[in-house]
């Protein structure tokens, strides 16, 4: 990611043994700083990670489970709580995104754990926080698109992967703890942008014609306008612009291109 910190040292004390360190010139973004990574893992199973998370220390075994129990399992992901508060949970799932919206609702989001979601089920995407993924689905599917670079780059990957007759599962017995968005910060117009661009371009890559119909006179009639009184009553410019901005970039990009 062209990090302005080099961890070589730390990873080459012998806190670390047995750990190989590449590093990137460039930001290729999620999608591709994942992808490039994925070029350099050799196992059957790939774990794909945040830097801003911590792990328990039987993640693995637990997300190796649903594979070993359903050959058809693509992709799982633990549960996802907040490191500054452990007790509340960001992620135990997805809804179904809706095809007219390209909005989909988090499962247990702010809720406190009482071990309501610890079971293994299906789920209908992926978080890129953390996820554990079969190289065969790689092999099959492909990599992160990365024309996305952030967000909504896993939903897209998801839903290829589910498209192809794989399945993805959320383990509730696997947990990572997330400092969430510490890259780009909760309140950063870079996020504002790229979540309004690669919302559109979701949908426009995933939906048939009449439901991306559906889909632009919902953001063109209400989402729009909505979006723009609200950062203009808050004074909020720099936001305003991003969204502006992401909603105009997604216009003029190619969008069917599978990477």
């Amino acid at each position: 990611m062209n990090s302005r910190e080099n961890p070589l040292s730390l990873i080459q004390s012998e806190d670390y043994p047995n750990t190989t360190l590449y590093l990137s010139k460039l930001n290729r973004g999620f999608a591709g700083g994942n992808n490039w990574g994925m070029d350099f893992a050799k196992g059957e199973y790939i774990l794909i990670i945040n830097n801003d998370t911590e792990v328990t220390a039987n993640l693995i075994e637990m997300l190796l489970v649903p594979f070993e129990q359903d050959p058809k399992a693509g992709v799982v992901c633990p549960k996802i709580k907040y490191f500054s508060d452990p007790s509340i949970i960001q992620y135990a799932g997805f809804s179904r995104m809706n095809p007219y919206t390209g909005r989909s609702k988090t499962i247990g989001y702010q809720q406190v754990d009482r071990g309501q979601f610890d079971s293994i089920r299906s789920t209908w995407g992926p978080h890129g926080a953390a996820m554990m993924v079969k190289r065969e689905v790689i092999q099959k599917v492909g990599r992160f698109p990365e024309k996305f670079f952030l967000y909504y780059e896993e939903w897209d990957w998801g839903t290829r992967i589910l498209n192809a007759g794989y399945k993805i599962y959320f383990q509730g017995l696997a947990t990572v703890f997330h400092k969430e968005s510490m890259s780009v910060g909760k309140l950063n117009p870079i996020k504002e942008y790229y979540l309004t661009r690669n919302r559109i371009l979701y949908m426009r890559r995933n939906s048939g014609k009449g439901k991306l119909l559906i889909f632009s006179a919902f953001f063109a009639c209400f989402t729009l306008p909505k979006t723009v009184a609200k950062y203009l009553i808050k004074g909020n410019i720099p936001f305003l612009r991003a969204f502006l901005k992401g909603v105009r970039d997604n216009i003029r990009m190619s969008s069917y291109s599978p990477v």
